[in-house]
């Protein structure tokens, strides 16, 4: 997935906001707590916990095939 602008400025927000993200991977949904964006050995990465769990997660920008900020 590439990311636009706008697409920026809302994970940005999400991450300032600590808002939830939904995150569909291969079929898969996440709902996660957004903590950072990095790049990675040239990969953008979303730095996020579990929401129940607080478990860290690291998901791949570029294996998203779809993401929305939640309520």
């Amino acid at each position: 997935m590439t990311l636009t602008a706008r697409d920026y400025d809302r994970l940005e927000g999400a991450i300032d906001r600590g808002r939830r993200l939904a995150i569909w991977r291969r079929g898969t949904e996440f709902v996660v707590i957004p903590r950072a964006l990095r790049v990675v050995d040239g990969r953008e990465a979303l730095d996020a916990r579990h929401p129940a769990t607080g478990d860290a997660l690291r998901l791949w920008i570029d294996e998203v095939d779809r993401w929305e900020v939640v309520s």
